[in-house]
């Protein structure tokens, strides 16, 4: 286990940041709910109100839910969990609810781009769950920090191994850098002051650490992101046969 990662749940700091982003969300659904019920507003705006007020409380129960899964981690209590499943399918189920966040925002400017590498219908034995949970983490980071431009999420079997990408053009990568890199996760915060970062992007790691995998950072652009992590996996008999067309294909930044 990484102690410096363990400290984060210990850690005035972190809990300090919580208990702001905690009433920060609060006083948003406070403020908007009296908005709606005000019989000066228009249906437009109750829809808009609505909006932020949905907004708030995903935002809050995805900060705690990490929050505490992160520590569950950390008991020693958990493991990976694999099962037979299809990558492509299991990707293309994320990209279809990242669609969806985006229209909800009305983030027009914001393009979701789908890069695919593996083979067509090859199962292999993943941690479906955990999988999915490390890139839909991922892709929330790289929403908050990317407000026009691109995202893009992709992924390959080489060697072994399934490696999961998510990139962007926004400008968050020095922060994103030392939240995930950090020996101490306190000066990292107290230098960027992002807890629901430092929260998300921690409980990533722990995700991939435990899957037997490994995550890491680089620049995408001039000051985009990106994120990528690797697993050990193993194909299912039924696929083995498989030929993978695109071993030699580079992931494109």
């Amino acid at each position: 286990m990484d102690n410096n990662i363990l400290s984060m749940i210990n850690s005035p700091t972190i809990l300090s940041g919580m208990s702001h982003e905690m009433r920060t969300h609060m006083n948003s659904i406070v403020a908007f709910t009296f908005l709606m019920n005000n019989g000066n507003s228009s249906e437009e705006d109750r829809m808009e109100f609505s909006r932020h007020i949905l907004s708030s409380c995903d935002q809050l129960m995805i900060l705690f839910d990490n929050f505490l899964d992160s520590a569950v981690i950390d008991t020693g209590s958990s493991k990976a969990e694999p099962g037979k499943y299809n990558i492509n399918s299991l990707v293309d189920e994320l990209l279809s609810e990242f669609r969806l966040i985006l229209k909800r925002e009305e983030l027009d400017d914001l393009v979701l781009i789908q890069e695919n590498h593996a083979v067509s219908n090859t199962d292999f034995n993943i941690d479906a769950n955990r999988v999915s949970r490390v890139i839909r983490t991922l892709f929330l980071n790289a929403l908050s920090n990317t407000s026009s431009g691109y995202i893009k999420v992709g992924h390959q079997f080489r060697d072994g191994n399934i490696s999961f990408y998510v990139l962007d053009s926004g400008h968050g990568f020095e922060k994103c850098r030392d939240l995930l890199q950090s020996e101490n996760i306190n000066e990292a915060l107290q230098k960027y002051n992002d807890t629901t970062s430092a929260v998300n992007l921690t409980l990533a790691r722990k995700l991939v650490h435990l899957m037997g995998g490994k995550i890491w950072i680089e620049s995408n652009g001039f000051a985009g992101t990106g994120v990528y992590f690797t697993i050990p996996v193993r194909e299912t008999i039924s696929s083995q046969v498989s030929i993978n067309k695109y071993s030699n294909t580079k992931i494109a930044i």
